[in-house]
């Protein structure tokens, strides 16, 4: 279970500020133009790079394209060139969500799957889904697209103009430019694989 990597996991979040404004500082990008770039407050990038926030997936994704990585160069810093990457288990990245998740953010635990492969095109995942009401549900959209494999639990969909219940087995393939969201609601766990193409400008 993902709940085994919790010290390590909270190892790798307390480094994802810092690897973002590395990388943002070695391509000479300030807040602002960052935050111009993102559609993100620069009060808000401060507060990512200093860890006062861990950012969901979405902002991420926003992240890396701005500044033009694979969202694994937040996660981790070993990568490889191989044609061939295996990440063991113990070396998978958990991101929890944390009491600093701000209100209205998506409070997903995630799993990186892959940490080492560089230059790739999609982005594995286990997903944690929180019990929520319909209401206290968080929509994101970026550019790509998305594949989720319902593992265990029941899930809901939602965009803007559909709603779905995903059991285990069943998948979901979708543009995530559309406004999404899912929430959990099963009263056991729920847990999904999911797979992102991250399209880069």
């Amino acid at each position: 279970m993902l709940s085994s990597h919790e010290g390590m996991s909270e190892a790798a979040e307390s480094k994802i500020g810092a690897r973002i404004m590395q990388i943002r500082r070695k391509c000479d990008i300030d807040l602002e133009t960052l935050a111009a770039r993102t559609a993100l407050d620069s009060e808000v990038l401060s507060r990512i790079e200093t860890n006062e926030f861990i950012p969901p997936l979405a902002t991420l994704f926003k992240l890396a394209n701005a500044l033009g990585v694979d969202i694994a160069a937040f996660l981790q810093e070993r990568t490889s060139e191989d044609k061939i990457a295996i990440t063991r288990r113990d070396e998978t990245v958990r991101i929890s969500n944390r009491p600093h998740h701000d209100q209205g953010e998506a409070d997903y635990v995630y799993a990186a799957l892959d940490v080492r492969q560089n230059f790739r095109h999609m982005d594995p995942f286990m997903v944690e889904f929180p019990l929520q009401e319909a209401e206290e549900m968080v929509f994101n959209s970026h550019e790509g697209e998305e594949f989720l494999h319902v593992l265990e639990g029941t899930l809901e969909f939602r965009s803007e103009d559909r709603l779905e219940v995903l059991n285990p087995g069943d998948n979901i393939y979708f543009q995530s430019d559309i406004s999404h969201g899912f929430r959990r609601i099963s009263q056991g766990p729920a847990r999904a694989i999911a797979v992102i193409w991250n399209k880069r400008p």
